[in-house]
């Protein structure tokens, strides 16, 4: 709690902050640390998370259920991630939480809602420093966590294969190589920490 609490006094006092990681790197548990430390401060926080942005699963799996090219680039729909969430946010207006249900595969009407004091948007997920979403953060974390350790985690809570080198898990890790490629989470992040 000590390394959340060090996090929580480098945060604006208000804005949108990404908590960024592979799968399986404890990005929710971090980022619902964070915003518990937050509150205690009695700063207002609102919690959401990418994953509530899936496409359908007929764009997620459009370049066949195991490329990693399809999980990095088709997994999300950013464009209402922005539309519904980031930018009316950081404007002060309404903003919807979600966009898609993944048990579903449907589009939900998710309820409109309005934060009138300022108040933090903290949000977790993967792939939040891609070209079309590092503009927004006012502040971001990326945990680094190596693939070795993050599939050992998703093991015992998703049931995958712990390897991150079988190749049920290509898809994933080859998807999320891409990603630490192509726009170096790293290097974009305002703090990194080792998640390990």
């Amino acid at each position: 709690m000590t390394r959340v609490s060090a996090v929580a006094d480098l945060l604006p006092a208000s804005g949108l902050v990404a908590v960024d990681g592979v799968d399986g790197a404890g990005k929710t548990t971090f980022a619902d640390a964070l915003a518990a430390v937050l509150r205690a401060k009695g700063r207002t926080v609102v919690r959401a998370s990418v994953d509530d942005f899936h496409h359908p699963s007929a764009i997620r799996w459009q370049r066949g259920r195991t490329s990693p090219e399809g999980f990095f680039l088709d997994s999300y729909d950013y464009e209402r991630f922005a539309e519904h969430l980031l930018v009316p946010f950081a404007a002060g207006q309404p903003f919807r939480r979600a966009s898609h249900d993944l048990a579903s595969d449907a589009y939900v009407d998710a309820p409109l809602e309005v934060v009138s004091e300022p108040a933090i948007l903290l949000v977790d997920g993967i792939f939040l420093h891609r070209d079309e979403l590092v503009h927004h953060w006012d502040f971001s974390v990326f945990l680094s966590v190596d693939f070795a350790v993050s599939f050992a985690r998703m093991a015992v809570r998703d049931g995958c294969p712990s390897d991150p080198d079988d190749p049920r898990n290509r898809r994933y890790v080859e998807g999320q190589r891409l990603y630490l490629a192509k726009c170096d989470p790293a290097g974009r992040a305002d703090l990194v920490i080792d998640h390990n």
